[in-house]
């Protein structure tokens, strides 16, 4: 009777909201990983959502939302039920950085956050005098969050350079059993 094949195959769909300041790249990295290209952006108003096949049988719909100021008191809408939060930092502009360090802190204090992994994306890498991943773990104060997997990765939207590696973190912390 092929007993093997009479299971139907779920395909686990995994929640990631990749949240940031504006103009830190998020539609950029979202649609280098979705088309392999760089695509011209602009400013999000609400939210992107794509759905990427980031390892064999391994799905997750990512929500790009929007982070202008006026935006971001919505972000908490976006949170529940995520599986894996990615922060999306301009290493490049050390003006925003406070202004990021306070929403990041906004987000993981968040309720529906509770135990979440998350990424933090360095990216504009690619920028010289851009801050290094050292740097920001340090300015984010990131190793307060003992409470939860997280890593950080360096990256450029522009160049992709960074982007495999993010994939591959992506998918340690999908692992990572969540604490409570």
């Amino acid at each position: 009777m092929g007993a093997q094949n009479s299971k139907p195959v779920h395909k686990k769909q995994s929640r990631v909201v990749m949240l940031g300041l504006d103009f830190s790249g998020k539609s950029t990295i979202l649609y280098k990983l979705k088309m392999n290209q760089t695509v011209e952006t602009f400013p999000t108003v609400g939210f992107n959502v794509e759905s990427l096949e980031i390892a064999k049988n391994v799905f997750v719909t990512v929500w790009d939302v929007g982070g202008q100021d006026k935006l971001r008191s919505n972000w908490k809408e976006y949170l529940e039920d995520t599986d894996v939060l990615i922060f999306v930092v301009d290493s490049s502009n050390k003006f925003r950085i406070q202004d990021a360090t306070a929403e990041l802190l906004t987000i993981l204090n968040n309720e529906n956050m509770a135990g979440v992994p998350f990424l933090i994306l360095a990216n504009k890498q690619d920028i010289p005098e851009a801050l290094s991943t050292t740097e920001l773990v340090k300015i984010l104060k990131i190793e307060n969050y003992d409470d939860r997997a997280w890593e950080i990765q360096g990256c450029s939207a522009y160049t992709g350079e960074g982007l495999a590696e993010m994939v591959n973190a992506v998918l340690r912390l999908l692992k990572k059993p969540r604490d409570p």
